[in-house]
């Protein structure tokens, strides 16, 4: 009986903890409702106060002016660039996150023409400076959507090459888990313009999110 005071006085302390959360990525996280739906299905949850972070605020025309709206979402950005760059390096230390989100890929297959093996090691290079900022960092990293135009069979290829790379990377402090965001998602009916997703898809994404999320926090 005399530990039930030290155990409440835990529990509180736990829950005055304000977690950051970064949605990362390009401008499938940065244009997109995908992020408001996410913080307003979050307001019914234990996790309401959970700070969004990053140095963005853009969305499209959510119709939404009462959610958290930080993101480190780059329309246009690879992959490749921002680990070569030590973008992510800079960016975290200006917004820390305790928590992320990265769907990333689309630009380095469909503009850039980069091989899979690129991307993957722009993953490693990037999930380094993650835990380097943050050694309990949890990380939530998106197979990518289809594109509803084109012929891109790396994507597909990205994407089965991702839990294993999850796997090797995984550590117990810092856990890596991987979320479907291609499975069940078409390129044309739940994008807008064939590459950015419209209601339907921002829905689709927030929901495969959403549990991985909840797990990270």
């Amino acid at each position: 009986l005399l530990s039930l005071p030290l155990l409440f006085s835990a529990v509180s302390a736990q829950q005055n903890v304000e977690i950051r959360y970064m949605p990362f990525g390009d401008s499938i996280t940065e244009i997109q409702c995908w992020r408001s739906k996410l913080w307003n299905k979050l307001q019914g949850t234990e996790w309401a106060k959970v700070n969004f972070v990053g140095s963005g605020r853009v969305d499209n025309n959510c119709r939404d002016n009462n959610y958290d709206k930080d993101h480190e979402g780059h329309s246009g950005f690879l992959a490749v660039n921002i680990a070569n760059q030590n973008q992510l390096e800079g960016w975290l230390r200006t917004n820390p996150a305790d928590v992320i989100t990265m769907h990333l890929g689309t630009n380095d297959i469909v503009s850039g023409n980069k091989q899979v093996s690129e991307i993957i090691a722009a993953f490693t290079k990037m999930v380094g400076q993650m835990r380097a900022s943050n050694p309990r960092m949890k990380i939530i990293v998106a197979q990518i959507i289809p594109v509803g135009f084109g012929n891109y069979p790396r994507i597909p290829e990205l994407n089965r090459a991702i839990p294993g790379w999850a796997q090797q990377q995984n550590k117990t402090e810092s856990p890596i888990w991987v979320v479907d965001q291609y499975t069940g998602f078409s390129g044309t009916g739940d994008n807008r313009d064939g590459i950015h997703p419209n209601d339907s898809g921002d829905t689709k994404m927030m929901n495969v999110y959403y549990p991985a999320l909840i797990q990270a926090f």
